[in-house]
């Protein structure tokens, strides 16, 4: 379960250290570098959902396999790519082959906790946020440590035995969960309850959005158009179908968790926006290698790990968003004091402080979906949860290319900080009047958290 979903966030991440030197070596800006970032988004807010909702009818184990396998090819496609074409194309292939993790994971510990009684497993739910915040921060460091011994190709070829790893593992321990021998008749349902009409309009939507949100300009104006016509196709649909892709009228009764999903946005757009711009900051407008901007980003890790730890004791949420909130508008103002004369220690002193929040949000916003999803769409609402985040990040992305244009310098990361500082705030608003939020989450599976 833990490498599993970790494939997706050490992808995410260990990019970040390697933009600079992949535009280096390709002969491309950052503009163009940011497609790298985007590819990746765009695959995995797509596959999240589907693969989720494939998981919950079908169990996690096929899935699992094949999805990870495909992660290994992506690998050895990065690692050989000739051009950034080839390499975007790679990421397409990473975003695709790392759906299935997350999803598997909280199905598996549902259903776990159907069996033995444990409505909220709170030290494994804690174990799985701390394994993906613990990578997502120690990401540019180790994508640092690769580049100094292999190059950023080998920032691609570690995928191959994290890949090769877990499907063994998956062959190993997942349990089986396919439809009895001879039941086809069962089988036949489950494949007729996958509503690929409202699949395939929830991509158009997606996707066309998506699109629109890696460059936005008033030339794409169709792109908008498309992604409003497809959602109000997807809206109907699923709001006529049998089993529909996504029980729109379960979820728009469910507004803790459309609070949930809404928060996720936004944190996610000063997460990924921090992470990436200020990380291509630190090398070409402070002058750090790839490897020390990493490790600039060591305070972060180290305090997640911990401020993750100690909270995870404690099953309320409302506090750690609230501090998490806080800690991001704390970080955004600090930046807004930075120049490429600024001492070490204040770049040190940002990471330390966004150390707060990233052990916060994602802890909290993942006990949150546990407990106000449909316990029989668990995977399917996690995937979700992964879209909007990815929505978020993809925010974040074409912010860090507008704000930087083909340099990263200081009065770029300025423009990102003031864009991060305005999320930040709509971050600790969505908090604060969000009258569900309670202290504890509560024993019921349903209650908000």
């Amino acid at each position: 379960m833990l490498l599993g979903s970790v494939l997706n966030p050490v992808n995410s991440t260990v990019i970040a250290v390697a933009l600079v030197p992949i535009g280096k070596a390709l002969g491309a800006p950052a503009s163009q570098t940011a497609w790298l970032v985007s590819a990746l988004y765009l695959a995995t807010s797509l596959g999240q959902p589907v693969m989720g909702r494939l998981i919950d009818l079908f169990g996690p184990r096929r899935l699992f396999l094949l999805s990870t396998g495909l992660v290994g090819v992506a690998g050895v496609v990065g690692a050989l790519a000739p051009g950034l074409g080839v390499l975007i194309g790679a990421r397409v292939l990473l975003g695709f082959g790392t759906c299935a993790g997350y999803p598997a994971a909280m199905a598996l510990v549902r259903s776990e906790a159907e069996r033995t009684g444990r409505d909220s497993p709170g030290g494994v739910l804690t174990a799985l946020a701390v394994a993906n915040q613990t990578v997502a921060v120690v990401g540019p460091l180790l994508g640092g440590l690769l580049i100094a011994v292999g190059g950023w190709r080998a920032t691609f070829a570690l995928n191959v035995p994290l890949a090769v790893a877990a499907v063994l593992l998956g062959l190993l321990r997942l349990p089986r969960s396919e439809p009895a021998a001879g039941d086809r008749a069962r089988h036949g349902s489950l494949v007729a309850s996958l509503d690929l009409p409202g699949m395939g309009l929830f991509a158009a939507t997606l996707v066309s959005l998506l699109l629109f949100l890696m460059n936005p300009h008033l030339r794409d104006w169709y792109l908008l158009a498309l992604s409003a016509a497809a959602a109000t196709g997807f809206a109907a649909r699923e709001s006529r179908a049998a089993t529909p892709f996504i029980d729109l009228r379960v979820l728009g009764g469910n507004t803790p968790l459309l609070a949930t999903y809404g928060r996720a946005l936004v944190a996610y757009v000063v997460s990924y926006a921090f992470l990436y711009g200020f990380t291509q900051w630190t090398e070409e407008g402070f002058g750090l290698t790839p490897f020390h901007a990493g490790l600039a980003q060591t305070p972060m890790f180290l305090l997640a790990i911990g401020v993750s730890i100690v909270s995870g004791r404690s099953r309320g949420v409302r506090g750690k968003l609230l501090l998490g909130a806080l800690g991001q508008i704390a970080a955004c103002l600090v930046i807004l004091t930075l120049s490429g004369d600024s001492p070490l220690w204040t770049l040190l002193l940002v990471a330390l402080v966004f150390g707060v929040p990233q052990g916060l949000n994602n802890l909290a916003l993942q006990n949150s979906v546990y407990f106000q999803a449909d316990p029989q769409r668990t995977a399917s609402s996690a995937g979700l949860l992964r879209t909007f985040a990815y929505v978020g990040s993809m925010v974040a992305s074409s912010a860090t290319a507008a704000s930087f244009g083909r340099h990263a310098d200081t009065v770029g990361l300025h423009r990102l900080a003031w864009v991060m500082l305005g999320a930040g705030v709509l971050y600790l608003l969505l908090t604060l009047f969000d009258r569900s939020l309670g202290r504890a989450a509560g024993t019921d599976g349903r209650a908000a958290a």
